[in-house]
C-alpha cells in the first residue's frame, strides 16, 4: 500500500506558476504509476498528467500540454507537477494518484484505474 500527501497548492494570478508535490510512503514507490487529476466545483474529476514508474513517456491532457510538467524522484518517493502559465480555468483541487503495476512504461488516464489517492491541494488562479 501507499499513502499520498499533496502539497504546494495556493493562490496565484493568471500567468503565474506553482509546483505541486506528492509525497508517498512505502518501499515500492518506484513500482507505482502516478497521475495528477483535478476537480473544480460542480465538475467531475479530470485527468491532468501521468508518468510511468520508469519515468518515461509522461502524458498530458490537451488543456495543460505545454504548460504543465510531471516528473518523479523515486529516491525521494515524490512526484511533482510543475504548473506554468496558469489560467483561471486551472482553478481546482489537485489530487495525485497511484497504482502498482509491473509494466515500467504504463501510463493511465482514467480515474478508476488508480487505487490510491491523496487528500488534494487547492489551486486558485485569479484573473
Amino acid at each position: 500500500q501507499v499513502h499520498l500527501v499533496e502539497s504546494g497548492g495556493g493562490s496565484v494570478q493568471a500567468g503565474g506558476s506553482l509546483r505541486l508535490s506528492c509525497a508517498a510512503s512505502g518501499r515500492t514507490f518506484s513500482r507505482y504509476a502516478m497521475g495528477w487529476f483535478r476537480q473544480a466545483p460542480g465538475k467531475e474529476r479530470e485527468f491532468v498528467a501521468a508518468i510511468s514508474w520508469s519515468g518515461g513517456s509522461p502524458y498530458y491532457a490537451d488543456s495543460v500540454k505545454g504548460r504543465f510538467t510531471i516528473s518523479r524522484d523515486n529516491a525521494k518517493n515524490t512526484v511533482y507537477l510543475q504548473m506554468n502559465s496558469l489560467k483561471p480555468e486551472d482553478t481546482a483541487v489537485y489530487y495525485c494518484a497511484a497504482v502498482m503495476d509491473r509494466r515500467p512504461d504504463l501510463i493511465l488516464t482514467g480515474v478508476y484505474e488508480y487505487d490510491y489517492w491523496g487528500q488534494g491541494t487547492q489551486v486558485t488562479v485569479s484573473s
